[in-house]
């Protein structure tokens, strides 16, 4: 692999062979460690280089690649200006969990999307759990003990959350590791058979046959309820749209005269842009989303003219006790298009699901688009206006 001038992501990523690698001039000392683990595998360190005090020190940075290339040229580039100024960027006792916490979410930051809540989600958990616990707890004293303490008494009741807390906590241990505090990550294997095993079954959505679908849409129609709301749920129905794609969606990516709506890449899970067919009872909803007294960019806003909050509609669902989640009129829709013999192809399509099968994806050069409008007419039909199962 050759040696860039510069260190870049896929570099960094892809190199083998051990050594040193810097990051060239305007790098400000930083250098890349590459060198064989006992396991036989390849261990990935920042360091970086200065004079502190007319001597030349090196300062570890963290490892590759819970740090990666940005991160660590932050970092670099912050010490860097504390020796400008005066300041030994070591100065200072080792420091405390929740020191190197704050310290390692600042390095991540930039690496979150503008509007990401990881932020806030490392903040909470860690405030939570984590500090009352170990918070004041030097690094290089954090023991398996201490991160048991923390995770054991939410680990049944709270898995997700305490399984994250996990991975943030040893992603932190780890920047502690390559900086030289420590040797170990006390949240690593070492605890995995001392934490509760549980084995869960994967729920799904709850949803209803496709028969009952036209009731609960009437009833959703009659509610007394914001109309925003109301006419989302009827929206999400129609379309077999996921709910934030139905929340967020905005009077530019409806074209009534072509009868489509265009989900920008950003706001679909596959992260793909997606055409969505309008039916005739899809455009009806849509003129009355339109006589919403909150003047607001969104087709379906909130009472202040906001996005409207994500459990808005499954609350309603559940006050109307419609027996389902808004995802599971998905799940109807499904099952009515397999009775009616729509091709798989053409529902997945409708559903915007990503083809698994490589080869097939490699090939696929359509969306269904026309089948798809056919498909969602008689859908409208169906659980609007009662139309018999075609």
């Amino acid at each position: 692999m050759t040696r860039p001038k510069r260190l870049t992501a896929r570099f960094v990523r892809g190199v083998k062979r051990a050594g040193r690698y810097g990051d060239g001039r305007g790098g400000h000392g930083l250098s890349l460690l590459v060198k064989p683990t006992k396991a036989g595998r390849l261990s990935k360190t920042w360091a970086q280089r200065l004079r502190i005090n007319g001597r030349g020190v090196n300062i570890g940075l963290g490892s590759y690649p819970v740090v990666t290339l940005a991160e660590a040229r932050r970092a670099a580039l912050e010490n860097r200006r504390a020796t400008f100024q005066g300041r030994d960027p070591r100065a200072g006792a080792t420091p405390t969990f929740a020191q190197a916490a704050r310290y390692v979410i600042r390095l991540r930051r930039a690496s979150w999307r503008p509007g990401s809540k990881s932020e806030a989600q490392w903040n909470a958990s860690l405030e939570a759990y984590a500090y009352p616990v170990v918070g004041d707890v030097p690094v290089d004293e954090v023991t398996t003990a201490h991160v048991l303490a923390v995770l054991t008494p939410i680990w049944n009741g709270k898995r997700v959350t305490a399984q994250r807390l996990r991975s943030r906590i040893s992603y932190i241990m780890k920047w502690c590791i390559g900086g030289g505090y420590r040797n170990d990550d006390p949240a690593g294997e070492a605890i995995t058979a001392a934490l509760p095993h549980k084995v869960k079954r994967k729920r799904h959505f709850r949803a209803l046959p496709h028969q009952e679908v036209a009731g609960a849409v009437a009833k959703v129609r009659a509610a007394k309820s914001w109309p925003g709301i109301r006419l989302a749920l009827q929206f999400q129905v129609l379309t077999a749209a996921r709910a934030a794609e139905v929340r967020r969606a905005t009077w530019n990516e409806i074209d009534r005269e072509q009868r489509v709506w265009t989900v920008p890449a950003k706001h679909m899970k596959s992260g793909r842009r997606h055409r969505v067919p309008l039916s005739t009872q899809a455009l009806d909803v849509l003129r009355e989303a339109r006589k919403l007294p909150a003047a607001s960019k969104l087709v379906f806003p909130s009472p202040r003219g906001g996005t409207m909050g994500r459990n808005a509609p499954a609350t309603l669902a559940h006050r109307l006790e419609l027996g389902c989640v808004p995802h599971g009129f998905r799940s109807s829709f499904r099952d009515w298009a397999a009775e009616t013999e729509v091709s798989r192809e053409v529902a997945e399509a409708a559903l915007a699901h990503v083809v698994q099968d490589p080869v097939e994806a490699a090939y696929r050069r359509t969306d269904f688009f026309e089948q798809r409008r056919a498909v969602m007419e008689r859908w409208g039909g169906y659980v609007m206006n009662g139309t018999p199962l075609v």
